[in-house]
């Protein structure tokens, strides 16, 4: 920076000005700064201002299954929002409550600002306790919140209340569901509608009709394999994530049912693969992009407002029809 300022000639000061944005700098001045800037090829210490002003410009970004396509696409919405503020993004991969935790102490030790996390199954001590200790935590589509928290969350009860309701009015009375992995609060509410939408149809919830698991292709593969072979009266399946959806189409076409004229699918996301399959899916679009994009945006909003409680914050689903129904 001394450097900067003997070539500009003007005071280190007015290097620090025009570097971080600051104060009235005439035009002129600045542009001759920022010339010595690129001459000396000078790139602000970035340790040094952290020592400062406590802030690393940095954030923690901790999702369940980077490998799903829904939450590629909600890195993205994070990871734009970040550069649009002149942030790095820290994207960790966590499949279950330990690897949460390791992750969670690792970007505390790393001095992150604040921390994004689809949370897995449980850890909620550990949320906590970063909220509490080192700052704060944005929750995406999580029912629980501490001091120090805010959630960004997907109206998931909607979207089953929608999927249901599209079936009855394709004339469909027996519906299963294969609903993801057990002990998920957002299961939970994704159940809830479901079993909503049947009660207002008129229609049983029938628990033996709902599979929990893993949502993946081969668990909605397995999931649906059992739940025909048991159930053979459904005519049509709801479920929790496009990716079991996929693995449903296909052990309908291993029992030689057709789709949808002996069974309906209805997925949930609306990842790029759902337009593509053979038929292409029904599904519960959500906007995966905004969904990362106002996470980061509410992370920066309590970082600028500390002590501040902000209401949740929800994205709303549309219903998609396409040829599996």
């Amino acid at each position: 920076m001394r450097d900067v300022a003997i070539k500009a000639g003007v005071s280190i000061r007015t290097v620090s000005r025009v570097v971080n944005n600051e104060g009235e700098i005439t035009e002129e001045t600045r542009q001759r700064v920022l010339a010595a800037i690129e001459e000396l090829g000078y790139r602000p210490s970035k340790l040094a201002r952290a020592l400062v002003t406590r802030r690393t410009e940095t954030i923690g970004l901790v999702l369940v299954n980077i490998a799903n396509p829904f939450f590629a696409e909600v890195a993205c919405g994070v990871l734009d929002a970040a550069e649009a503020r002149g942030y790095n993004v820290f994207l960790c991969n966590s499949m279950d409550t330990e690897q949460q935790e390791r992750i969670l102490r690792s970007l505390a030790d790393h001095a992150v600002d604040g921390v994004i996390v689809y949370p897995g199954f449980g850890g909620g001590d550990s949320l906590r306790n970063f909220a509490e200790h080192h700052g704060p935590v944005v929750m995406l589509n999580c029912f629980f919140e501490y001091p120090g928290t805010s959630r960004v969350m997907i109206d998931t009860r909607r979207g089953a209340n929608l999927a249901v309701d599209h079936l009855v009015s394709k004339g469909h009375t027996a519906i299963g569901m294969l609903a993801g992995q057990a002990r998920s609060l957002s299961l939970m509410r994704r159940v809830r509608g479901f079993r909503e939408a049947l009660r207002r149809h008129g229609l049983p919830f029938v628990k033996e009709w709902v599979l929990p698991g893993p949502p993946t292709v081969e668990r909605g593969l397995a999931s649906t394999l059992q739940l025909l072979t048991q159930h053979p009266q459904i005519t049509a399946i709801f479920a929790y994530n496009d990716l079991l959806a996929v693995g449903a189409i296909q052990a309908c076409k291993e029992l030689g049912r057709r789709v949808p004229d002996d069974c309906a699918i209805v997925g949930f996301d609306d990842i790029p693969l759902a337009a593509m399959l053979a038929p292409p899916l029904t599904t519960i679009r959500v906007d995966k992009y905004e969904l990362g994009r106002q996470a980061a945006n509410r992370l920066f909003d309590m970082l600028g407002n500390p002590g501040t409680n902000f209401p949740p914050i929800y994205i709303d689903v549309e219903l998609v029809v396409r040829g599996s129904t």
